[in-house]
């Protein structure tokens, strides 16, 4: 098994995490929902905060490698169900 960590499972832990907060598949900028956002060569996780697209990053570390998000959003997810 790889080690690699690729966008559908950082997708996957996202709609994971939406569904857990009572969002089944979100419109884009549904306030209190979250998504992915890509640059730099990295991708952080994002909640909307208003309805005009406003976000907040949510572990406020910027963008990181697909690796170092999918442990934070490991970390996230196991918080929110335990």
């Amino acid at each position: 098994m790889s080690n690699r960590i690729t966008q559908k499972m950082l997708e996957n832990r996202v709609d994971y995490i939406n569904e857990l907060k009572g969002f089944n598949n979100p419109e884009y900028s549904t306030i209190g929902s979250y998504t992915l956002d890509y640059a730099y060569g990295g991708v952080e996780l994002h909640r909307y905060v208003n309805n005009h697209g406003g976000v907040h990053d949510v572990f406020n570390c910027g963008h990181v490698s697909k690796k170092e998000l999918c442990g934070r959003m490991d970390a996230f997810i196991n918080g929110l169900t335990s």
